[in-house]
C-alpha cells in the first residue's frame, strides 16, 4: 500500500460525509472525508497507513446503506495534458 489515502466504490447517493467518516472511525483516525456528489464514489483518508490498509481490509465489500461498497488504495491523481490543440481543420473549408 502506497499511502493513507483509500478510494471508496458504489456508495449510496444519499450517504453523508459524516456517515461514511463514522463507519471508517471503527478502522482509526479519520482525517478527510470527500463524497463527489453524484458520482457514487469518495476519498477516505486515515491518519496512518497501517489504518488504512486495516480499513481496507474491513470494509471492502461489505453493505453501507444497502450498496456492497468497493475500497481500495486511491491512485495519485492524473497529470492534464497541455497540447493547446482544437481548431484543426480550419484552414482546409471552402467557402
Amino acid at each position: 500500500m502506497q499511502g493513507n489515502k483509500l478510494y471508496v466504490g458504489n456508495l449510496s447517493y444519499s450517504i453523508t460525509n459524516e456517515k461514511l467518516q463514522e463507519v471508517f472511525a471503527n478502522y482509526g483516525t479519520v482525517t478527510k472525508v470527500n463524497i463527489i456528489e453524484g458520482k457514487g464514489f469518495g476519498f477516505v483518508e486515515m491518519s496512518s497507513q497501517a489504518e488504512a490498509e486495516s480499513a481496507k481490509k474491513g470494509l471492502n465489500g461489505t453493505d453501507i446503506e444497502g450498496r456492497n461498497v468497493k475500497v481500495d488504495n486511491a491512485r495519485p491523481p492524473a497529470e492534464k495534458q497541455r497540447n493547446g490543440g482544437g481548431g484543426g481543420g480550419y484552414n482546409n473549408r471552402r467557402y
